[in-house]
């Protein structure tokens, strides 16, 4: 029995004065002298924050700026599934599901929504509204946790595919980013025909198109391939750690916000297009938002599971797996990997590739407005 529930987003002062009380104890480590990025999140930086996480962080007021839009509960066949759904203000709004990625959880995704729920209000046609669906992945938010393995993004993608039926919505537009893009991706090879198109931030990091027949690689994609892996090798600690041994992580950030706030916040500054002022990107009140979601919900250890699940079920695709259905690629400047066109067009029927003036790895939360600009005007011809 598949079932829709309307979902209130709890506040807790008790546990708010917890995280409060362990962020006074915190013992800070020691630092070199005039540290650089390579050693991680800048102490300064991090006491400052942690400071107002304490005494100024208002997340009474952050649970009601959520609690504005409609949130519920999906109870399916695979748990309880958190969502938020925001209604388009067009004549036919066109249903679009948007998967967020770690570490980033629905947040990340708010500043959107108006840009495509209600376009006129920007200048743009009301005819090119979307009825958007964001879901929070299985382990993250206000999601049921995951208890047995399996939970990867084909799994994701089936239910996605209940959630989305169970709305009304026989075909749907999908997009995504980081871990959204794999559950984007999932969804044009298992179930093709529910989707209008897919709109793409990223190229999922496991995607490996078939090579063995066709075209040898171009000079691009060689040098991607070599790019790639060097970025792996310098910064990709991190996912090796929560892809192998989650658990052993887990027990420190689920027990210290500090170490929490330092972990997920390294990558929102080195992944964005902030040269390394967070602040230029982000309001310390949306960083401290998504992080106390966290914490608050303690799901940093069932959040790493997905890592785990993409070792055991990466995206490699076989001889006979290409996604046919349209998709189109926004090129943000600073995302962490961007392979060539080819390579990607290896495996995805890609009808729209752009090339963005700025932004990064969060792109629906760093530039609202282009990335929603390109999705509209991608799914513009294949509306009704």
């Amino acid at each position: 029995m598949k079932t829709i529930d309307h979902f209130l987003i709890p506040y807790s002062a008790s546990s708010f004065e917890d995280l409060r009380r362990r962020l006074e104890r915190t013992r800070w480590p020691d630092e070199v002298l005039h540290p650089n990025s390579r050693y991680g999140l800048d102490r300064q930086f991090l006491a400052d924050l942690c400071q107002y996480w304490s005494s100024g962080f208002d997340w009474k007021a952050q649970v009601d700026r959520m609690s504005a839009f409609n949130h519920y509960l999906f109870r399916g066949s695979h748990g309880n599934i958190h969502f938020l759904h925001a209604k388009g203000n067009g004549p036919h709004p066109m249903p679009l599901v948007l998967t967020h990625g770690w570490p980033g959880s629905f947040t990340e995704m708010l500043a959107i929504i108006p840009f495509l729920t209600n376009p006129d209000a920007s200048g743009f046609d009301p005819a090119e509204s979307f009825d958007v669906v964001i879901p929070s992945l299985p382990g993250f938010g206000f999601s049921d946790r995951p208890r047995t393995e399996g939970m990867n993004t084909f799994r994701v993608a089936d239910i996605w595919v209940e959630l989305m039926g169970a709305l009304g919505y026989s075909r749907f537009a999908a997009q995504g980013g980081d871990i959204g893009a794999g559950v984007s991706t999932a969804l044009g090879l298992r179930h093709s025909q529910h989707l209008i198109g897919i709109h793409l931030n990223y190229i999922p990091g496991s995607y490996r198109p078939f090579t063995v027949t066709g075209p040898p690689l171009t000079k691009a994609e060689a040098l991607f391939s070599s790019e790639a892996a060097q970025w792996y090798d310098e910064n990709g600690a991190y996912a090796h750690l929560q892809g192998t041994r989650p658990q052993t992580l887990a027990y420190a950030l689920n027990d210290s916000p500090t170490g929490l706030a330092a972990w997920i916040l390294e990558k929102f500054r080195d992944w964005s297009d902030c040269d390394g002022d967070l602040y230029s990107r982000f309001s310390r009140d949306e960083l401290l938002t998504n992080v106390t979601l966290y914490w608050m919900t303690e799901t940093i250890s069932s959040s790493f599971r997905m890592y785990v699940e993409g070792r055991n079920s990466p995206l490699h695709f076989s001889s006979n797996e290409f996604i046919r259905t349209p998709c189109a690629v926004a090129c943000f400047p600073k995302e962490i990997t961007q392979p060539p066109r080819e390579w990607v067009e290896r495996g995805f029927n890609v009808r729209r590739w752009t090339i963005m003036p700025r932004g990064g790895h969060f792109a629906a939360a760093e530039e609202p407005e282009l990335l929603a600009g390109d999705i509209r005007a991608f799914f513009r011809d294949l509306r009704p």
